[in-house]
């Protein structure tokens, strides 16, 4: 078996309350800079950032906060941060119990006690489907992959009895699940197109994702307001609220700029009422501007780049290919696309640094405003 090789994380965006990006040394960091985890020596395998802090939990089992909220604890398998909740998986006081899930108040440095606690059941933590592969992903999914947390009450939400998810991802408003199959479901809200069911209606339940039957997926992701599903091939499915070009798709804020793909989706879209358009292309014909894609779009990624992994912010997207390459775009105002400005793109743009550094990506985890990158050495040829 290859020895694995040395990796770390980087971090870029905004960290305007102190969190661990970087130098640090202003509100944002504008390129890829390594991790200053805020444990000497922390061996991060999991960050979860929200607007005004982050997470991070070592291989060990050790949580430590940074930026607005603080903290520490040990005993940590997971944790999920968000504004109204930081959310914590940690092993159980006794093998019998199995994992406990709590929720605590950001604020509250991890003292005192929890504000909910759920006991996680024991014959479910370590369920594993075919291969020997986890059925569940990171939280907000349980690890019995037949509930959620949420941040607003009800903290704990079961799904439907039928449904065995894979992951499931939480955007401001809306909900998207990976199910064992390789189906997508979404639900929420909806007036921004990010449920992909080609209306701007809410859903009160879990809907599969019509445009996307007979597509095995491999990943989901939620931003703000869009998301994000990759296939098992490689190929990348965008929809939802194109406000800051976070879909790769023309959008009218950024065209004075010249930071458009403009034309480049056309047959996407036929007939859609949020196909915007004016003049500007070189042919005389009008450009074609998205506001909202409330179904599915196939994105091609440059050189023909297969997607493994894919994160978003509230309106910026970063997905990692094959090869280790990771490509970000969207909004970039502090710097959380790591083109080292603050521009933004509607078009998928590489992060060059991890190319110079002859480093691979293999995970990516998007805060709201900024981004972390898990990259490894290249391979020696």
């Amino acid at each position: 078996m290859a020895e694995e090789r040395p990796g770390a994380w980087f971090g870029f965006g905004f960290c305007g309350f102190g969190q661990a990006l970087g130098s640090g040394r202003e509100r944002r960091v504008l390129s890829p800079e390594p991790l200053r985890a805020p444990g000497a020596g922390l061996d991060v395998y999991r960050v979860s950032a929200s607007w005004s802090y982050t997470a991070f939990v070592s291989r060990g089992g050790r949580l430590e906060l940074a930026g607005a909220a603080g903290g520490a604890a040990g005993g940590c398998r997971d944790a999920w941060a968000s504004e109204a909740l930081l959310v914590l998986l940690r092993a159980g006081p006794g093998p019998e119990i199995g994992a406990e899930l709590q929720a605590w108040a950001p604020g509250s440095e991890l003292r005192g006690e929890p504000l909910w606690v759920h006991t996680v059941e024991a014959e479910a933590e370590g369920d594993d489907g075919p291969g020997g592969k986890p059925q569940a992903g990171p939280l907000p999914l349980l690890p019995c992959a037949r509930a959620y947390v949420s941040p607003r009450p009800p903290f704990y939400r079961p799904l439907a009895p039928g449904l065995r998810a894979r992951r499931l991802e939480l955007g401001a408003e809306h909900a998207l699940l990976l199910d064992e199959a390789g189906q997508v479901f979404s639900w929420g809200g909806g007036r921004h197109g990010q449920l992909g069911h080609g209306t701007l209606e809410a859903e009160l339940e879990p809907r599969p994702l019509e445009a996307l039957q007979g597509l095995p997926m491999a990943e989901v992701a939620a931003g703000g307001w869009h998301s994000v599903s990759v296939s098992e091939t490689g190929d990348v499915y965008i929809w939802g609220w194109n406000e800051s070009g976070q879909l790769a798709l023309p959008t009218r804020s950024l065209a004075e700029d010249g930071k458009t793909v403009a034309g480049e989706a056309a047959g996407l879209h036929e007939g859609g009422p949020d196909v915007k358009s004016t003049a500007g292309r070189e042919d005389g014909a009008p450009t074609p501007f998205i506001a909202v894609q409330p179904f599915p779009a196939l994105l091609d990624l440059p050189r023909g780049s297969e997607a493994v992994k894919a994160s978003c912010g509230s309106r910026h997207t970063a997905v990692v290919t094959r090869t280790g390459e990771l490509y970000t775009w969207g909004w970039g105002k502090y710097g959380q696309l790591g083109h080292k400005d603050t521009s933004s793109w509607d078009r998928p743009c590489r992060v060059e640094y991890f190319v110079e550094k002859q480093l691979q990506v293999r995970a990516v985890s998007c805060g709201p405003w900024n981004t972390y990158a898990y990259a490894v050495e290249q391979e020696k040829s």
